[in-house]
């Protein structure tokens, strides 16, 4: 169905950049079902964010059929026949509270991402990408579905001002002033993991990138990709998914 009329053009492109952030993560292989979840602040709104609607596939998610919540999960467009998955937002909710800056909150169940979150020494620096993931990484231990609010303070806490948080035998969690910010360092962080357990098939010795180099990796980030992302990439992510089908938009 067509946006509302009442949507504001600024919430709208939210709910167009947000359903392309969807569609990318089906098209990459990174979704599980129905089981993850990706929220988005509504500029200019005091806590009004967009979630996936639980139970359409996210090759399916479009600007309209996104659910407007509140901070407490709360429908707020009761015209929406969906729910939302109470587990994910218990966990976003904890972060766009506490952070600011955290205007996308992107978790992700991948097959590399839980591998590694398994490990006891997570994420290695065994490439170019995972020096890009030190630089802003914090981990949180499991403490079973996230259905509990008493977790968050927790969570809250191990995050800290950090991009990128490795929930542990859980999966993958970025943030982002923007849509873009938060999807490109998701790219990066699944690929530090794929890359992390083929090297480690491989059976080889590891060589390991010196100290010296990671503390410089916050910068280097920087430089190479323009702010993580939304002069670059994103541009490039629409042309790419509009050629595949631009149906998102709808």
């Amino acid at each position: 169905m067509p946006l509302q009329s009442t949507v504001t053009a600024t919430e709208r492109q939210t709910r167009v950049d947000l359903a392309a952030c969807y569609r990318l993560v089906a098209a990459y292989g990174w979704d599980d079902l129905v089981f993850t979840h990706i929220s988005a602040k509504i500029p200019d709104v005091e806590n009004q964010f967009l979630i996936n609607p639980y139970g359409m596939m996210f090759e399916e998610i479009t600007a309209s059929s996104l659910v407007k919540i509140d901070i407490d999960g709360n429908k707020l467009d009761a015209d929406n026949p969906y729910p939302i998955n109470p587990a994910g937002f218990v966990i976003h909710s904890a972060i766009h509270a506490a952070r600011c800056d955290a205007k996308c909150v992107m978790h992700l169940h991948t097959p590399n991402g839980i591998a590694v979150s398994a490990q006891k020494n997570g994420v290695l620096a065994l490439s170019q990408q995972s020096m890009f993931v030190l630089g802003s990484l914090a981990y949180h231990d499991y403490e079973g579905v996230a259905l509990n609010d008493d977790e968050k303070p927790r969570l809250v806490s191990d995050m800290g001002d950090k991009k990128f948080l490795m929930l542990r035998n859980h999966g993958l969690l970025t943030v982002g002033e923007t849509i873009a910010d938060a999807f490109l360092a998701m790219y990066l962080f699944e690929a530090t993991c794929m890359i992390q357990l083929r090297a480690q098939a491989g059976g080889a010795a590891l060589i390991t990138i010196p100290q010296i180099i990671l503390q410089n990796a916050r910068m280097q980030s920087k430089a190479v990709t323009k702010g993580l992302g939304g002069q670059l990439v994103w541009p490039a992510l629409l042309r790419k998914l509009d050629r595949q089908d631009a149906s998102y938009k709808q």
